[in-house]
């Protein structure tokens, strides 16, 4: 299966990984398939993993400020995947 590009979307994502999670539950991939199928999903749950934890990040940065004025703060993105 061809790798989906880095900026692949949340939704993009987690719609591939429910398919492979699919692909796995059936029971019928030989060793070496399911293996590759796996290492795939490893790789696309980091992947959304980190697209929630920014924009968890993103919503703590807008709910920081109780006085309802707009002030801005840096954003750190976490470049572990």
């Amino acid at each position: 299966m061809a790798r989906k590009k880095a900026t692949a979307s949340f939704e993009e994502s987690l719609t591939e990984l429910t398919a492979l999670v699919e692909k796995i539950e059936q029971g019928d991939l030989p060793l070496d398939e399911a293996l590759q199928v796996f290492e795939q999903g490893v790789v696309l749950t980091r992947q959304c993993q980190t697209a929630l934890a920014q924009a968890e990040q993103k919503v703590s940065i807008l709910l920081a400020d109780k006085d309802q004025s707009p002030t801005e703060q840096p954003f750190v993105a976490d470049e572990k995947a």
